[in-house]
């Protein structure tokens, strides 16, 4: 989330492009969404589930606007300096005004916009180089807004972090763990367990989540103070050990549910549960901020948001999928904050590779994202403090913004590993502003931006389909009333304790 322009990387298709939005969006946030449906009810939690998803939608499209503004906008500086360039030059040489001017359309003519010649002349909006979000705010917002944007991003990053070293040690603990003294078939039973109940001899439960929270943290943590790339080949492994861990869970429940072994009995609408639900529906449709990776190396865009909406579509089909199959296949009281750790019973499966395989499932996937999510954030604390021509310190650079960043999310892990509301808040707060909030102002400021250098009649092509004032001013007014309602509730559920 740095605050220049990246190199755009290797093209690939759309289709390419669908395929890695996918992989992007239905994340962690999707393991923790059958429980949320069990709480809300299942007709709540459905028409909550495809409102946000269409909201998500939306605010894409406003930020794949925002994208073709600024490439415009860069596009036009550039040809400004090199106009200032050219005129310095020629007042410089002394040649006549005649010649600067046939000079001048000569250039112009076979002069391409962009640093690289490309076929044909290129729209000025036209999204070929990679403009990440904090550089669109730079450029549209004041420094007020820019301080704000840096602030929800790093709060969301936090959130990511504490959620992801929560995760960890509670698969381990949970596959690990059983006061039986069978390590895996009794985890996904129904059995409520205490923190202080026994693990290993005088080992509690607590003290072996804290355990595996300690190991996670010495293990992952000194990525932190380096830099670290995800590669091509580990994003393959991740994304195909994501797939068969989700293919496997809505396989098995339908297995249960065809045999009639199925337990649930899922309400219509529990409105306690909304809360929660709210903040793991904007978890698990985030990719806002991961756009600019996304959308710009994609070789044609012309048909960009049609694929972003088929995108959304199949998500919210495969999330219903796995949310359904979940509530009726398990009771509400049985069903896990990790949804894949209800596999983990024999009567579930009696394959203990598939078992161990689903239990621990997230320690893989999380364990390869937690230093990517913690480089980026240290990278965002150092662009919110950066001053122009200053350098930080040795100390400052290797060892403070490391230090600040690793720091508060193992803290939170180590307070609370309740998964669900470590998701609900992150989504429903820092989320609902990279989601909601910051879009819309990047929407409205560009197009501001747009109109006072080209003029009115400039029409973006990546113009969103909702580029109606009305739907700016919609996006936001959701945005701060689900603030206000998610706040309120969380107050009133603690004046009831």
């Amino acid at each position: 989330m740095a605050g220049g322009i990246t190199d755009t990387g290797e093209l690939y298709s759309p289709y390419v492009g669908l395929v890695y939005m996918f992989n992007l969006i239905v994340g962690t946030g999707a393991l923790t969404m059958p429980k949320a449906f069990a709480t809300a009810g299942w007709l709540v939690s459905l028409v909550l589930l495809m409102f946000l998803g269409f909201m998500s939608y939306m605010t894409t499209t406003f930020v794949v606007e925002a994208m073709a503004a600024a490439n415009a906008q860069l596009r036009w500086k550039r040809m400004e300096k090199r106009k200032e360039d050219d005129e310095d030059e020629d007042s410089s040489s002394g040649v006549s005004d005649s010649d600067v001017l046939q000079d001048g359309y000569e250039r112009v003519e076979t002069r391409p916009i962009l640093s690289v010649q490309r076929r044909g002349s290129p729209n000025i909006f036209e999204i070929t180089e990679r403009v990440e979000m904090g550089q669109m705010a730079s450029m549209f917002f004041n420094k007020v807004g820019v301080n704000l944007f840096y602030f929800c991003i790093i709060i969301y990053l936090y959130g990511d972090l504490a959620i992801y070293a929560a995760a960890v040690p509670v698969s381990l603990m949970q596959v690990t763990c059983s006061v039986t003294g069978n390590h895996s078939c009794s985890v996904g039973d129904g059995t409520k367990y205490n923190d202080t109940d026994k693990c290993w001899g005088p080992i509690r439960r607590i003290d072996a989540y804290r355990l595996y929270l300690a190991a996670f943290t010495l293990l992952l943590g000194p990525f932190t103070f380096f830099n670290v790339q995800k590669t091509k080949y580990l994003q393959i492994m991740t994304s195909l050990m994501r797939w068969i861990a989700f293919i496997l869970m809505i396989i098995l429940a339908l297995i249960r549910i065809s045999r009639g072994q199925a337990e649930g009995h899922p309400s219509m609408a529990q409105l306690s549960g909304i809360r929660n639900l709210f903040g793991v529906c904007v978890y698990s449709f985030m990719c806002q901020h991961s756009l600019p990776s996304l959308i710009t190396p994609i070789s044609k865009k012309k048909h960009v948001n049609k694929l972003v909406l088929l995108d959304y579509v199949l998500i919210l089909a495969f999330y219903s999928l796995l949310s359904f199959t979940a509530i009726y296949c398990f009771r509400n009281d049985t069903l896990m904050d990790m949804y894949t750790l209800n596999f983990t019973n024999c009567e579930i499966i009696n394959v203990a590779f598939i078992r161990y395989f689903l239990g621990l499932f997230p320690v893989f996937t999380i364990s390869t994202n937690f230093p990517i999510i913690a480089v980026t954030l240290r990278n965002n604390w150092k662009t919110l403090f950066h001053r122009e021509g200053g350098t930080y310190p040795w100390v400052v650079d290797r060892i403070v913004f490391p230090a600040i960043t690793l720091i508060p999310p193992v803290l939170v892990a180590f307070c609370t590993h309740d998964l669900e509301s470590l998701v609900g808040i992150t989504g429903a707060y820092a989320g609902n502003g990279i989601q909601y909030l910051i879009p819309a102002f990047l929407a409205y400021c560009s197009r501001k931006d747009t109109q006072l250098v080209f003029g009115s009649g400039t029409v973006n092509k990546h113009l969103s389909p909702f580029r109606h004032t009305f739907w700016i001013v919609f996006v936001l007014i959701w945005g701060f009333s689900c603030f206000v309602f998610v706040t309120a509730n969380i107050v009133l559920s603690e004046s009831k304790l």
